[in-house]
């Protein structure tokens, strides 16, 4: 791209996308011409020891290697387009530094700067290449490094040979997984500023008491792209998984180096020559890591790790179709972002901290870390970011420069308009973890202003869209929109004919989509984070789908449904999060009544806690007439369960499960104020005990269910047999 259309609009960014797109159908159209492709491993331990190893909080050293530091290197050419992909076992690099190597390696072999991709596998356990945190840059080896990678681009170039490539996903949820998980209201942590505000952290130890739930999904796909020469032998495969890293020590290139070499053997191409080159690049994995922490203390080890996701690696290689023409495309697009910057107070509290350090130059506390980041975001208030979107064949690959959510790879996934999409992350420079603007609010280490996590609140969406507007320009086809699938359990809630269906199933806010065509679309308010993991049962499945729900953390989901009268009903699914003593009321999940009204007149229907319901289904008509109807059934924490709640007139009845025979059947008075449209979820009216858990596949019908159409609702979701 050039510097016009860096500053583009989205119209306009679009529009030439659209023009691009028209002469990449000309090119395809034309013959074929055959591909080529190169390889090259180059070693980049470090040859002066001892090294800062970047990682931590604190400066720290290595005086030894323990497994060898690779830059591992792709040259692609069809033709007509020349392209590097270069992984580097490094924790991240600068973009300065990147910028540099790229104009040397042009000079070298021809290939342009803004068709390179430089990434890092971002193993704590190396050099440290650009200074983070606490830790400052090892001048020797950043005056090394660059060289290095120069010679490997130029290495993999001179292997150029006719080639075929092809590429397969494998998936292996069981070894990744949310690491920044969601605490109690009641257990939340301070920040270094000494704000207590921290809903969600990292690393919150295995079954934990004081969490919730995690507060993302995880991305379960290994992506891999297989170069062969025409003959078959192997010349290099690029992997890429989002998991955060294992854990090894300095200096290690982690179970990315493990990985390589357990791949190749078994692939059983140790001996060819030109020498095989297996890569792991960087997924979406900001907040993911190979830690399930709602299960005990466990481990397979680093190498056993490895040898893991090698083992799944190759079985799907082993199905790979290649193809000795593919396209090749790449395009690039700058995109300049504001910091959150430290207000004056703030830059007054980093200053004296930094005055009272004197000439001490090394933090030795969290409040000195980030009295230094203050001062180092004030300085530098915006950055420019490179992102970049490739096409080979009919795979794609972006690179975005960030610590970026298993979320936004997911969407980026989902939206690509070519399949398979990988995703790496710090790729051309490090500026930092990029959480959806929903879950800013939560807090934790992740939103902590410094140069590991300042950029703007709203970077991560301007990025996806920048991004998904570069894989329109090198598929020559917009991005795909993304739709729920409607599995059985779907369809016989839209066969019952519901006033509003949310399904709860969006990477984003603020409108809950209301599915039953009605637009009785809600909004969600802040504190509700998405995509979470819903109810896993067949009668949710579609075809490359897994129900989806909204975690509320503080937030409610509302709408508007006028016309809903005296006789309705509401149904939907419900994960609790909080233990049953933790208050009077756990959490209230569905309330119809006047919003912010202190004596909360209405229907509010969610599990009672230490003041009555302990556990159990609680039903609740407000403070005036103050009259609460309990279940029978104890609610097992931290499992989907579905509810079915009917008010005709006075009469309230609540099924549990599919059970027929209901679990509250009694009367409660009406106390619901004349002319009240609002109803609520995830939260009560006046938002008191507002719901600490998941949601989703919420319908409202103007009608009473019958126990047997709730029975029969609960059994299309096949979740299990019912007792």
């Amino acid at each position: 791209m050039n510097a016009r259309q860096h500053s583009m609009s989205r119209r306009e960014f679009v529009a030439a996308g659209a023009i691009a797109a028209t002469f990449a159908g000309v090119a395809r159209a034309a013959p074929a011409r055959p591909l080529r492709a190169g390889g090259c491993a180059i070693d980049i331990s470090p040859k002066k020891l001892p090294v800062i190893v970047s990682g931590s909080f604190y400066s720290c050293t290595a005086s030894e290697v323990r497994d060898p530091l690779h830059a591992r290197c792709l040259v692609l050419d069809d033709g007509t387009t020349r392209v590097a992909l270069v992984v580097v076992d490094t924790l991240f690099m600068a973009r300065e530094m990147l910028d540099a190597v790229k104009q040397a390696a042009s000079k070298a072999t021809g290939i342009a700067p803004d068709h390179t991709l430089i990434s890092a596998t971002h193993s704590h356990a190396c050099p440290c290449a650009i200074g983070c945190l606490g830790t400052d840059t090892d001048e020797a080896y950043a005056a090394y490094l660059p060289g290095r990678l120069v010679e490997g681009i130029q290495l993999a170039a001179k292997n150029l040979e006719p080639a075929r490539v092809g590429w397969a996903v494998a998936s292996a949820p069981e070894h990744t997984h949310c690491r920044r998980w969601i605490f109690r209201p009641d257990r939340m942590r301070s920040d270094p500023f000494g704000q207590r505000n921290v809903r969600a952290h990292m690393h919150p130890g295995h079954q934990n008491p004081h969490v919730v739930g995690p507060s993302g999904p995880d991305d379960p796909d290994i992506t891999m792209l297989s170069v062969q020469a025409l003959d078959g032998r192997p010349i290099a495969l690029l992997a890429n998984y989002s998991m955060h890293y294992y854990g090894a020590g300095a200096v290690s290139a982690d179970y990315y180096g493990y990985f390589c070499r357990a791949l190749t053997r078994l692939i059983g191409a140790e001996k060819v020559e030109p020498p095989f080159v297996a890569m792991m690049s960087h997924g979406t994995s900001g907040d993911l890591q190979w830690r399930d922490y709602g299960r005990p203390r466990y481990g397979l080890g680093l190498a056993g790790y490895a040898e893991a996701i090698a083992t799944i690696t190759h079985e799907a290689y082993k199905t790979i179709e290649y193809h000795e023409a593919a396209p090749v495309r790449m395009a690039e697009a700058k995109l300049k972002l504001g910091r959150r910057l430290p207000d004056e107070k703030r830059l007054a509290w980093a200053n004296a901290i930094l005055a009272k350090m004197g000439d001490r130059k090394r933090p030795k506390t969290m409040q000195e870390v980030y009295a230094r980041e203050a001062v180092y975001l004030h300085n530098e208030p915006t950055r420019e970011l490179i992102l970049q979107a490739l096409r080979i064949g009919e795979m794609a690959i972006t690179a975005i420069p960030c610590e970026t959510y298993g979320i936004t790879g997911l969407k980026l996934k989902a939206r690509s308009p070519l399949e398979p999409t990988m995703n790496i992350e710090l790729a051309n420079g490090t500026e930092g973890y990029i959480p959806p603007p929903a879950l800013h609010p939560l807090g934790g280490y992740n939103t902590w202003p410094a140069r590991t996590a300042g950029l703007e609140v709203q970077a991560e969406p301007k990025i996806t869209e920048t991004v998904l507007g570069l894989l329109e320009q090198v598929a020559g086809k917009p991005p795909r929109k993304v739709t729920i699938p409607h599995g059985p359990y779907a369809k016989a809630v839209l066969a019952a004919k519901p006033l509003a269906y949310w399904r709860m199933g969006e990477f984003e806010g603020p409108h809950a989509l209301d599915a039953s065509g009605s637009s009785h679309h809600g909004a969600y308010e802040t504190g509700v984070v998405f995509y979470l993991d819903g109810p896993k049962a067949p009668g949710f499945a579609g075809k490359g789908y897994a129900n989806r729900a909204a975690h509320f953390a503080g937030g409610r989901a509302k709408a508007t449904l006028e016309g809903l009268g005296p006789t309705y009903s509401v149904e939907l699914w419900f994960w609790n999060g909080l233990p049953a003593d933790a208050r009077s009321v756990t959490g209230y999940f569905f309330s119809w009544g006047p919003d912010c009204e202190k004596s909360c007149p209405g229907d509010h229907l969610g599990i009672g806690g230490t003041h009555t319901a302990q556990g159990k289904l609680l039903f609740f008509n407000g403070n005036a007439r103050n009259e609460s109807l309990g279940g029978s059934t104890a609610i097992d924490l931290r499992t989907w369960n579905h509810v079915v709640l009917v008010r005709d007139g006075a009469k309230v009845t609540v099924y549990l499960n599919g059970n027929p025979t209901p679990e509250i059947a009694s009367e409660a008075a009406v106390s619901r104020p004349a002319g009240v449209a609002g109803v609520f979820l995830g939260g009560r009216c006046d938002h008191s005990a507002d719901w600490e858990g998941k949601l989703c596949e919420v319908a409202v019908y103007n009608r009473a269910l019958a126990a047997q159409e709730a029975a029969a609702h609960y059994d299309a979701a096949a979740l299990k047999a019912r007792t």
